[in-house]
């Protein structure tokens, strides 16, 4: 049976991803696989993880995935059309996936292909063109413009978060022409980002990194898993300090940059004279809300400042996030994982990295995105209240779970 892939950061894993993991099974079959590709140390709101990847690989084996597939940072920390495209690549080049699942708030999957269809059409290039000129953010253009073609009905879809990423998750399939077939679930309890008191079957990750980061493990323990909570509770995590020598660490960088430096970064607006912009504020910025501050305009937001701001602290460069991703990385696995690591072997279009030694035979490529993803990780580690030496990644192994039959969904 071919296997299911989901793309997440599980940061960190709760049970809402532990509900979309038994709702495939519902759908397909308990014993169908279910491959994850999994943002590393750093995520795509331009911040550092709430623990190290392996750690939440081993949450989300714990919570019923099987094979656990890294996205690579250059990917993870990028737009949502960057993050879904380099997601939907892993799980295709890993030769087993035929599915793809992925929460939205409408669990429209007819009305979010209309959209995603028409964003690669002429008819809406020219109107988003129009629209660009009146200096608003890119977001509110772009939905102005899918409403002129399919309605306010369908373009309203684009106005929520996981609609958003799901329309690029089906946009990314047709463009790479992956056979995977897509599937959408309802997303249930608290929408994306949320913080709310009231009662509900599901936390966002974002109330809960608070409540962890606060030591608030009574409030966070009914979202986590049970022996979640336990691995949590004893594994280092990104404290309040940990994200002040962060904040602090991105300054120093930003303090260095030129105009120059600022034009090699992705979605740097080098065509809207943008780098200057930011060149301009990382000198003057006393933190780095102030740096968004001083740096934002209409068409750029904060969301998309974080996370330049992020790759420059990392050092990442544009010719760093490559046209393909060149290899697979294991983050962890389960029996069942195991078993499709061996299918792996005849189906893999790209390289499978069980260890780390073996990026040193890459090609090219290959060996300068893990060159750049082990600095990424040894400046994570830096964070740490306990620091470790350097070069992790090829030092630690893949998460091996097996699972108690109670545990099992």
């Amino acid at each position: 049976m071919d296997a299911v892939g989901i793309i997440a950061e599980y940061n960190p894993f709760h049970t809402g991803h532990q509900y979309q993991i038994s709702w495939v099974r519902q759908q397909l079959g308990n014993q169908v696989p279910i491959v994850i590709a999994m943002s590393g140390n750093w995520v795509q709101g331009g911040e550092c993880a709430i623990t190290d990847k392996w750690t939440r690989a081993q949450l989300a084996l714990m919570g019923g995935a099987d094979l656990i597939l890294e996205l690579p940072t250059p990917w993870a920390v990028s737009s949502a059309e960057e993050f879904a495209r380099g997601g939907v690549e892993v799980l295709q080049a890993s030769g087993v996936v035929g599915f793809l699942c992925f929460g939205s708030e409408s669990g429209n999957l007819s009305g979010l292909s209309q959209v995603a269809q028409t964003l690669d059409t002429p008819a809406y290039t020219h109107a988003l063109t129009q629209l660009l000129g009146s200096g608003r953010s890119f977001p509110a253009c772009r939905q102005e413009a899918i409403q002129s073609i399919l309605g306010a009905e369908l373009a309203h879809l684009l106005s929520t978060p996981n609609n958003n990423l799901g329309i690029e998750y089906l946009r990314a399939i047709r463009r790479l022409n992956s056979s995977m077939t897509a599937l959408t679930l309802p997303r249930q309890g608290a929408a994306h980002n949320s913080i709310s008191n009231q009662p509900a079957p599901f936390r966002s990750a974002t109330q809960l990194r608070r409540h962890i980061l606060a030591q608030e493990w009574d409030l966070a323990a009914p979202y986590l898993l049970p022996q979640g909570v336990d691995l949590l509770q004893t594994t280092p995590i990104t404290t309040v300090q940990a994200r002040a020598r962060l904040e602090r660490l991105c300054l120093a960088r930003l303090r260095t940059m030129s105009p120059a430096d600022w034009a090699q970064l992705p979605d740097s607006g080098v065509a809207e004279g943008l780098p200057q912009r930011l060149y301009q504020a990382g000198q003057q910025a006393i933190s780095l809300e102030n740096f968004y501050e001083q740096a934002k305009t209409k068409r750029y937001t904060h969301a998309r400042l974080r996370r330049l701001a992020l790759w420059a602290c990392l050092g990442l460069t544009q010719p760093q996030r490559p046209d393909h991703i060149p290899y697979l990385r294991v983050l962890g696995f389960s029996p069942r994982g195991q078993a499709l690591l061996s299918q792996m072997r005849t189906y893999a279009t790209r390289p499978v990295l069980v260890k780390g030694a073996h990026a040193r035979q890459l090609p090219p490529p290959g060996r300068a995105l893990f060159e750049a993803e082990t600095r990424c990780t040894d400046l994570y580690q830096l964070l740490l209240d306990d620091i470790t030496p350097g070069g992790l990644e090829f030092r630690k192994s893949p998460v091996r779970w097996t699972p108690k039959q109670e545990e099992t969904p």
